[in-house]
């Protein structure tokens, strides 16, 4: 059985407020795009071992074992019996780039797992599970735009669309650390909720949508504010950080042509949304 999980994009994202353990509150709109790996599990023949995962593609550093989508196949193996599986990764979405990747591969390999061994589980039980393993895997259990809160662990359904518009996807070779991002981050509420941005015209976010890392990281990194600058400069009506990766992502009317030459060098895609 195949699955395909796609990414995210934060539209928007404030840090309101430190808590006491030590973890940053925030606010965002997590918007999934059709940017996607591609996830199949068999049953495993070779009864010695629980799990062969199997990975090709953009190369994925770590052992087997800490990769999210085998720490949710043990998770669900206690509670339902799953027998060995065979796991192949194609993977295509970036990684540290913003996108919710890990976080992706994660939930549909709960969502799999539901269906190929009928598991029973409706979607909040497949949420509980897959909460356990990251702080926005669950949001990709529903696939759904939210309202993100907490750490991006409280999700409130949105009616947003953006279907029909095109997405263009820009990541060089940097990486963005968590230590980089919240590096001078000052928390605060903002005056107007991202909850009431989302409502009002796309061609008016550019002034009021914010994405804090924004300041600290294109500081560090002014490659990554030089790619926003050029997406703007090729006609984008918003254009932004997604999270605190290194992915800067433009969103336009119509599709951009010739978008490989105008990056030429960093991985580049050009998407409609739905």
């Amino acid at each position: 059985m195949i699955i395909f999980p796609n990414a995210k994009i934060n539209l928007g994202l404030n840090i309101t407020e430190k808590r006491p353990d030590g973890y940053h509150n925030l606010e965002t709109v997590f918007y999934p795009i059709n940017l996607q790996d591609a996830l199949e599990v068999n049953i495993l023949t070779d009864k010695s071992r629980p799990y062969i995962l199997n990975v090709s593609g953009t190369p994925v550093n770590g052992k087997p074992e800490d990769n999210l989508i085998v720490k949710a196949y043990l998770l669900l193996k206690d509670t339902f019996q799953l027998p060995p599986i065979d796991i192949h990764l194609f993977k295509h979405i970036p990684m540290q780039a913003g996108l919710g990747g890990g976080s992706a591969d994660c939930a549909f390999m709960i969502k799999l797992l539901n269906e190929k061994f009928s598991l029973g589980m409706n979607s909040e039980q497949m949420e509980t599970y897959a909460s356990q393993l990251g702080a926005d895997c669950a949001f990709f259990i529903r696939n759904e735009p939210v309202f993100a809160t907490g750490i991006g662990n409280v999700f409130e359904p949105i009616t947003l669309s953006l279907s029909g518009y095109h997405i263009v996807l820009v990541k060089p070779e940097i990486s963005v650390s968590t230590r980089d991002a919240f590096s001078g981050i000052i928390p605060a509420h903002p005056e107007l909720s991202l909850k009431e941005i989302i409502q009002t015209p796309i061609e008016t976010w550019k002034n009021t949508m914010k994405n804090d890392f924004e300041n600290t990281v294109f500081r560090k990194y002014p490659e990554l504010a030089a790619i926003k600058d050029k997406l703007y400069n090729s006609g984008a009506i918003y254009a932004s950080m997604s999270g605190s990766g290194s992915t800067i992502y433009g969103i336009f009317k119509e599709a951009v042509k010739n978008v490989d030459e105008l990056f030429n060098g960093y991985f580049c895609r050009q998407r409609t949304l739905e």
